[in-house]
């Protein structure tokens, strides 16, 4: 059966005889090899037989006490992106010989941030929701935008003010996306919820972030201090005391 793994995990690929009673190991030969898009040829990964056992993958082991008992697993540590691929089990147990093939795919979960990006009058940009995803493998993914609130259940999909991409690969083979909306400055839009809706073959069910714009209540108390009774008082204030300190220096 395909095998999907999480890059970095311990993998173990399964290989087994069952039904088999129990062997003398000097009598069974194991060979595992690997081919997969960066290699032409299949890549020997272990084999054992004889008083001779040899791992050409660092790490890569089977039990002996597992093989007594025709289970032949391969065992990897800290599996990477390029060991993804079809996977060759060719067992011997004199004087009979079987072998398997398996896939093995290996992904990489997404690590997600949403914040609010700041209008920028030197670049003429308002007020902007970034959704950034960093270090996720395969490439393919989708990013969906919500709104709503907290007294209507039903969100919303957005589909303007959406600007998404490229992709960009990092030096580990895994991959980095920015998706970002962008914000109106009216005061309705404050204490909206705003979800960043990611799809990934890592991710069984599409993941959620949550972002809410503060409450519009504190702009409001805002608008009232700066009230033009108060700033003309602090007008007065503020001459007052430069005349005393223009007049105390003189």
């Amino acid at each position: 059966m395909p095998q999907m793994v999480f890059l970095h995990d311990n993998v173990t690929i399964v290989c087994e005889i069952p039904g088999l009673p129990h062997l003398d190991v000097t009598t069974v030969g194991i060979i595992w090899s690997l081919k997969n898009e960066w290699h032409e040829a299949e890549v020997p990964i272990y084999e054992f037989y004889g008083n001779h056992r040899k791992a050409f993958r660092p790490g890569a082991s089977v039990s002996l006490l597992g093989l007594e008992w025709g289970d032949a697993s391969l065992h990897l540590p800290r599996i990477e992106l390029s060991e993804a691929g079809e996977y060759q089990c060719k067992l011997v147990v004199t004087p009979d010989q079987a072998e398997g093939t398996t896939r093995l795919d290996v992904v990489a979960y997404p690590v997600m941030a949403l914040f609010v990006k700041a209008a920028s009058e030197r670049n003429g940009e308002g007020q902007r929701i970034i959704c950034k995803l960093d270090g996720f493998y395969p490439e393919a993914f989708d990013i969906k935008w919500e709104r709503g609130t907290l007294k209507d259940p039903h969100f919303r999909v957005i589909t303007d003010g959406i600007v998404t991409g490229p992709t960009v690969k990092n030096d580990d083979g895994t991959f980095s996306v920015t998706s970002s909306l962008a914000l109106k400055p009216a005061l309705e839009d404050r204490g909206i919820i705003y979800h960043c809706v990611v799809s990934h073959k890592s991710l069984l069910v599409p993941k959620k972030l949550n972002l809410t714009l503060p409450e519009k209540g504190s702009m409001e108390i805002y608008v009232t201090i700066v009230s033009p009774s108060v700033l003309l008082g602090l007008v007065l204030i503020l001459y007052w005391l430069w005349r005393c300190c223009y007049a105390g220096a003189a």
